[in-house]
């Protein structure tokens, strides 16, 4: 009886502890950061000649950033960021190019349907804005699922496409149905083991309503995690960034939408399997996602570089923006 009473009453007790407020979501530095200073208009007035723009296309609304002039380059950004992403490299590449860096379907200030996330729909997308905005070709970059998205309208539009560049991430084919569901032993830690990585949330954005339930309003939880496991400089995204990205996935809405990249993967490893092999020049900027890049596009692309970016964790632009924009300069440039 005397167990059972302490079992009752043990219950009780943790019922009460996670329904305290004691049990919310722990602050962060962004916390502190003035919510007027993280919005997409304040943002872009830190960048002096770039504008906002939102274009109705291929029956989505995208949201972009522009500035300079030039051949048009667009940058295409991943999870979980927002054109801004790209902040640290625009102004350096804008004197050359007309640079043009997009919130994605799903992302930012761009609308999240409930549909069309496979990487073949959202590179129409990425197209149909492109002749929107007036250009026949574009020099097309992207990173993490940008990249995905940018591999996908090289494939599917090449005479639309002058140059392709891809950063770490490489386009979903047959292999990474492969990866498998537990780390190696001993390999598995705050900070990724780039010869054996573990993308647990490759899986766990798969389920659909539970991601949505957990993290809704604590989604710096799972974003402070990742920045801790891949970056190798944890200040190169500060608090002001981290606002930046906890803002845009902080509704039901913006985590459902994120998470639609990763539950359309199946379709783009059947979408890639049609795919003829990139024929247009291709650069890959790899941190630690080199070996797979370089895997993965050394036999579906014919004029391919790929270069590791030292001191580099997965976001490389951010990390070491002046070896980016040197890679970039030399690639777009000749």
């Amino acid at each position: 009886m005397k167990t059972q009473l302490r079992a009752i009453a043990l219950a009780i007790a943790l019922g009460a502890a996670f329904s305290t407020p004691a049990m919310s979501a722990p602050k962060t530095p962004a916390a502190a950061v003035a919510p007027a200073t993280i919005s997409d208009a304040a943002l872009v007035r830190t960048l002096p000649g770039f504008q906002e723009g939102v274009a109705e296309v291929n029956g989505v609304r995208l949201h972009y950033v522009a500035g300079g002039t030039g051949k048009a380059l667009v940058l295409l950004p991943g999870w979980p960021q927002t054109w801004w992403a790209y902040h640290k490299i625009m102004p350096a590449l804008a004197k050359t190019h007309r640079v043009i860096a997009v919130d994605l379907r799903g992302m930012g200030a761009s609308s999240k349907p409930a549909t069309g996330y496979d990487k073949k729909t959202m590179a129409a997308d990425i197209h149909a804005l492109v002749r929107h905005l007036g250009y026949d070709k574009a020099d097309i970059a992207g990173h993490d699922i940008g990249s995905q998205v940018a591999y996908a309208y090289a494939a599917n539009h090449p005479e639309a496409t002058n140059k392709l560049i891809m950063m770490d991430v490489p386009h979903p084919d047959a292999g990474l149905a492969t990866w498998p569901l537990l780390p190696q032993a001993g390999t598995f830690g705050d900070k990724i083991d780039e010869a054996h990585p573990f993308a647990w949330w490759f899986a766990f954005h798969q389920v659909r309503g539970l991601p949505e339930d957990i993290l809704a309003g604590r989604q710096h939880l799972e974003q402070e995690w990742f920045y801790r496991y891949l970056l190798k400089d944890e200040s190169a995204i500060d608090a002001r960034d981290r606002a930046v990205y906890y803002k845009a996935y902080a509704s039901r809405d913006a985590i459902r939408a994120g998470n639609a990249w990763y539950q359309a993967f199946p379709q783009d490893i059947l979408d890639h399997k049609t795919y003829g092999k990139l024929a247009m020049p291709v650069l890959a900027l790899g941190g630690p996602g080199y070996g797979w890049l370089k895997a993965t596009l050394e036999p579906t692309v014919s004029d391919l570089k790929v270069i590791k970016i030292e001191g580099s964790g997965h976001f490389i632009a951010e990390e070491q923006p002046a070896a980016t924009i040197a890679a970039l300069e030399a690639f777009l440039n000749n």
